[in-house]
């Protein structure tokens, strides 16, 4: 079915989820109250703050002792002027602005996690939370950075989760956060941390920033190592009032916000925000008011169609444009899930078309969903306006219980940009995802022969993992006359077999075809070698530079076609002349 959510009482609120009080013992300034920062937070225009403070509730606590030490002396009359003034003060500012709860946890590794909760949640209960993962006791106060061993990450996810937090894993992309570069803790440990289920949303250091390389970008589902879109916010990480003018990499009070679409002004609205899969409710607040107006369906269109979301210039059932939209969702919902966009494609040089009564096309679209759609789906469908005409926009999440079929019969699948008919062992591995099992890919390369020159010495076999996207050619058999080719589509990790040229898809067939150009002895190829690695040949698709690699592992290779950028990591990067490792 379809479920579609109507946005008519939602408006935009600011929020900045990340700010310390003198509780933390790095804080800047001593002498700031709690009161100090509520009176900022107003300054700056925020509706939404959090106190999270290092392995510690103490400072939350500490404002609401001083306001309940201020309502006793109120009611037994004993009040001075000044005192009422703060009160009155404090009564007003937290009508005014929500104030959570919350902590800046210190995991293994260093790792910092930001827990908030509900402003009614019982200080004794999340400092119970932080006695559960290993801080001391009598460190409870501190508000110290490092406090010796704690606990593992996943299983302060899994805690503050279950106590009804919300969990963000904090600067992740920066200084003591789970996705920082340049820390080698294994690849498999870093998609664990920034993928795991009871994770809500990362907090970015570069959301400001537009672009492939922004870590926004590195977290939108269209990695096959990484799955699952992230929501990516960002907050000040203030340990002082106002920005330090000298040093304008510390931050104050607001200076680095996020704003959400929200109904209402509300925790549990805004765990509500984080649990689903619209991600157009959360973008960073900019200064300058054409940067304020921005438009999401115009910067996705930019993007162009990949592997989480497409365009449909229309939904009309002659020549098949309606059932084009409804094997997207199906093909979505058996991949990563995403978003489709019907009333204009995917050119952003070309006019937006727009649909007619939006409202009832939302219902037409929600009905074919339900109808067509096996087993049953839930996504959202609603509507948008951009460039002065209306749109609709289709959330498709990844599905829980593939496969999904078309019309009972017909499965798709996505890959990249393209919807196709899955083949049998992609079925296979479907299935095996709805019954929670994990289809193993084989990983033995090719068997041609690598001829050494006279006297050269075989290279030695190097670890080095494949590409991640593209496709390998793992191996060919002929039976009657007719090739069957097994195939690895990096993107996926997925190895299919019995795979022909007639009947491969268009990154399959390349690869096919360019592997059967190649002469036995591989040393006749014009190969730019650095050790064990080369390039067979790049070119340009579109904007995107892409490349066919191979890998000598003693007297075999292993060719890789169709490599984009977003693919190469660690020595490959090196080989291609891209800095760092991804």
């Amino acid at each position: 079915m379809a479920k579609k959510k109507g946005r008519a009482a939602r408006k935009w609120y600011s929020m900045d989820l990340h700010i310390h009080t003198p509780a933390s013992s790095d804080h800047q300034q001593a002498d700031v109250s709690c009161l100090d920062i509520l009176q900022r937070a107003e300054t700056r225009n925020l509706d939404i703050i959090s106190f999270t403070d290092h392995n510690t509730v103490a400072g939350y606590r500490r404002m609401l002792e001083e306001i309940n030490q201020l309502d006793m002396l109120k009611r037994i009359k004993r009040i001075l002027p000044e005192e009422e003034t703060r009160l009155k003060e404090y009564r007003r500012l937290q009508k005014k602005i929500l104030i959570l709860p919350g902590f800046e946890f210190t995991a293994t590794f260093g790792f910092h996690i930001l827990a908030i909760f509900p402003p009614g949640k019982p200080i004794r209960e999340i400092e119970h939370i932080l006695l559960q993962l290993n801080i001391p006791a009598d460190q409870l106060d501190e508000g110290s950075v490092t406090v010796g061993a704690s606990s593992d990450v996943l299983n302060a996810y899994h805690q503050i989760n279950e106590a009804g937090g919300l969990v963000i894993a904090a600067h992740a992309n920066s200084s003591n956060g789970v996705a920082m570069r340049g820390f080698s803790f294994g690849g498999q440990t870093k998609i664990s941390y920034t993928q795991d289920q009871h994770l809500h949303a990362l907090e970015v250091t570069d959301l400001e920033h537009r672009g492939r390389h922004t870590t926004a970008s590195f977290f939108r589902g269209t990695k096959p190592e990484y799955p699952r879109r992230m929501h990516c916010i960002q907050g000040s990480d203030s340990h002082r009032l106002e920005m330090d003018k000298s040093r304008k990499k510390n931050l104050g009070v607001g200076d680095r916000v996020t704003e959400v679409l929200l109904s209402e002004v509300s925790f549990k609205a805004l765990l509500d925000l984080f649990m689903r899969d619209d991600f157009a409710r959360t973008r960073p607040r900019r200064r300058k008011k054409e940067e304020q107006d921005f438009d999401f369906i115009r910067a996705a269109r930019e993007e162009g169609s990949n592997i989480i979301q497409d365009f449909h210039a229309s939904m009309t059932v002659r020549g098949g444009k309606l059932y084009a939209i409804i094997a997207d969702v199906c093909a979505l919902a058996n991949t990563n899930g995403g978003t489709l966009y019907v009333g204009l494609d995917n050119d952003p040089t070309n006019p937006v078309l727009g649909v007619n009564s939006p409202a009832q096309s939302s219902k037409q679209m929600e009905k074919e969903i339900s109808n067509r759609i096996s087993p049953p789906l839930t996504c959202t469908v609603d509507a948008h306006i951009t460039s002065g005409k209306n749109v609709i926009r289709i959330l498709v999440p990844r599905g829980e219980d593939p496969p999904y079929a078309v019309d009972d019969n017909k499965i798709y699948v996505r890959e990249e940009g393209e919807t196709g008919l899955a083949v049998r062992d992609e079925i296979v591995g479907l299935v095996s995802r709805g019954r929670g099992a994990k289809v193993v890919a084989e990983q033995q390369p090719v068997s041609l022969v690598l001829k050494p020159e006279p006297d050269q010495k075989v290279v030695k076999k190097v670890a080095t993992h494949p590409p991640r996207t593209g496709v390998e050619i793992v191996s060919v058999v002929e039976r009657n006359g007719v090739k069957y080719y097994t195939v690895r589509d990096l993107r996926n990790g997925n190895t299919v077999k019995n795979v022909t040229e007639k009947s491969a898809r268009r990154l399959w067939h390349y690869g096919i075809t360019h592997f059967v150009g190649l002469p036995s002895d591989i040393q006749k190829v014009k190969i730019d070698w650095q050790k064990n690695l080369g390039i067979l040949r790049k070119y340009k698709q579109g904007k995107r530079q892409v490349y066919d690699l191979v890998q000598r592992e003693g007297k075999k290779f292993r060719t890789y076609y169709g490599v984009t950028e977003d693919g190469v990591h660690g020595v490959w990067r090196q080989l291609v002349g891209l800095e760092g490792e991804e």
